[in-house]
């Protein structure tokens, strides 16, 4: 919802974005108007479960004393949760004292330690841990990782073994089943994930870190603050930020799947020369744009139920048979080849 830096221009906005995992919302960093942002995206701010934000410059939190005031506005009772570093409870415990003396829910700061990789939060889907960044004033970035989800078991299994609804729900538990005929299965052999848990790493604002670069180590998406282009290498050094080709070569260290560079410099009319880059090393880099979505495609887990290898050993027959038939000419085409 938002991809510029410390200046705002007509097209850009500061730094926002949801990250949205299973229909739960989280809101990372809220610069000047991201409640508008939010509007216009039609985000409903109810759904919000919990705000995460880098650091105290303005161009990352201004936006979120007046999302709290219009949260009470739309009736919102449930607690929210905030992880920022200090201090930002001091800041919070001012607006609430001036503006928001009676808000119908709670805002609770969690305070972000900036020098640690550490669990910030967790539910029955999802996991988001600190990254320390490297930045003017203690900043931390955050990984989104799924869990695993829960075991599925092959359905082909429960009709080979017939399996009982108790060994159907001891299966999903992890454990091996023991049949009526003293045979063990063991629960690899009943059992699969139902896909790959997926990840997203947010690092801004910060200086080119390979330590950071490496706690998100397989990230299937990243974003990563690329303020300048690779000629202003020195100005980005010296303010705490990072080029186009320093977000490439933390991609490129991470091992990340693809690269989402934002928090473009306001003398950038045009962020294609930062793109391009970023694309010289670390080719699928795209750039972040108010309103623009990012999916991660969820991916299968590698599966070897009963049909996987019935189909593995019919290929190999097949192979046989081929390898076994005499060599012939080449066909006649068809006519319609």
């Amino acid at each position: 919802m938002g991809s510029a830096s410390a200046k705002p221009t007509p097209t850009r906005h500061p730094s926002a974005q949801i990250v949205n995992v299973h229909e739960q919302h989280y809101l990372v960093d809220a610069g000047e108007g991201v409640q508008q942002q939010m509007i216009r995206q039609r985000i409903n701010p109810l759904k919000i479960r919990a705000v995460f934000i880098s650091h105290l410059h303005g161009d990352h939190v201004y936006g979120l004393f007046p999302l709290l005031s219009t949260l009470g506005l739309y009736g919102r009772r449930t607690p929210l949760a905030v992880y920022a570093p200090a201090p930002f409870g001091e800041m919070l415990a001012c607006h609430l004292r001036y503006f928001d003396s009676g808000l119908p829910y709670t805002v609770e700061w969690h305070e972000t330690d900036t020098t640690q990789h550490a669990l910030l939060y967790e539910n029955r889907t999802l996991e988001v841990w600190s990254v320390p960044l490297r930045h003017r004033i203690p900043t931390a970035g955050f990984l989104f990782r799924e869990k695993e989800p829960p075991l599925n078991v092959d359905k082909f299994k429960i009709v080979e073994y017939g399996l009982s609804v108790a060994q159907i729900t001891a299966a999903k538990q992890g454990r091996d089943i023991t049949l009526a005929g003293g045979e063990t299965i063991p629960n690899g052999e009943l059992t699969y994930r139902p896909y790959v848990p997926r990840s997203y790493a947010y690092l801004s604002d910060t200086n080119y870190s390979a330590k950071a670069a490496g706690l998100c180590a397989g990230a299937d998406l990243m974003y990563h603050e690329a303020t300048y282009a690779a000629a202003e290498r020195k100005i980005a050094r010296e303010r705490g930020h990072s080029t186009s080709e320093e977000a490439a070569r933390a991609a490129l260290l991470a091992g990340a799947g693809r690269l989402v560079i934002g928090h473009f410099s306001s003398r950038y009319k045009d962020e294609t020369i930062l793109v391009e880059e970023a694309r010289r090393s670390f080719p699928a880099t795209e750039a972040a744009a108010e309103g623009r979505r990012f999916e991660i495609p969820e991916r299968k887990a590698p599966r070897r139920g009963t049909a996987d290898r019935e189909r593995e050993k019919l290929s190999e027959e097949t192979d046989v048979r081929d390898r076994d038939r005499p060599e012939t000419g080449p066909a006649e085409p068809k006519a319609d080849e």
